[in-house]
């Protein structure tokens, strides 16, 4: 049976800006990574005001890995013509958390639809390739409750299997809160209640 999935490819950073010129437009490359549509939001207005005379700002973003959020906007431009050949870039890139945005300022030659599809998706293009593209790890939250006299026995499976440690209380009744990478989550679970016998193993 096939493992889940526990890595994703994101940005390391946002990218330098690229300028992709036709007929006289010019549109210019963001790329973002973002963790939720609040960040998304302010690199948009972040973005009109860095360019308060531009005709669109046209953009594609997702949000996700299991569970995959995203919206193409083509901010006045022709339908389809701007935001999803942005977004068809971060599907052919296989990124997720990332918002690119595509700057336009009109150059007083019309470039049709076609035209307008080549010049967004090749400016976001330009803006992912110019990205460094990094890999994460999907981790799975637990917080644990067990006895004091069962310490030894949970630090050494902690060790063992490099859990993270997110955050712990220790008294009679210890509790610990830990990350386990996505795909050891059920063989870290079984082990731990096999093993040492806690109270609880609660997914945050």
């Amino acid at each position: 049976m096939d493992q889940p999935k526990d890595t994703f490819k994101t940005l390391k950073s946002p990218s330098e800006v690229v300028l992709f010129k036709d007929r006289k437009s010019k549109f210019y490359g963001y790329a973002f990574p973002v963790s939720d549509e609040t960040s998304i939001k302010s690199h948009l207005e972040d973005l009109r005001k860095k360019h308060p005379t531009a005709n669109h700002v046209c953009y594609g973003w997702q949000l996700g890995v299991t569970t995959v959020r995203y919206r193409a906007n083509d901010d006045g431009e022709p339908n389809n013509s701007a935001g999803m050949p942005i977004y068809g870039q971060l599907q052919a890139f296989e990124v997720t958390n990332i918002l690119v945005a595509v700057v336009r300022f009109f150059g007083g030659t019309k470039l049709g639809v076609g035209g307008l599809i080549n010049a967004y998706r090749t400016t976001a293009k330009m803006a992912l390739e110019v990205s460094e593209i990094i890999e994460k790890v999907i981790h799975e939250e637990f917080r644990i409750v067990f006895e004091y006299h069962q310490m030894d026995k949970v630090m050494r499976l902690i060790k063992q299997h490099q859990i993270q440690i997110i955050d712990q209380k220790m008294d009679l009744k210890c509790m610990l809160h830990i990350g386990v990478r996505k795909k050891q989550a059920k063989l870290i679970e079984k082990e731990l209640m096999q093993n040492i016998r806690i109270e609880t193993m609660q997914q945050l």
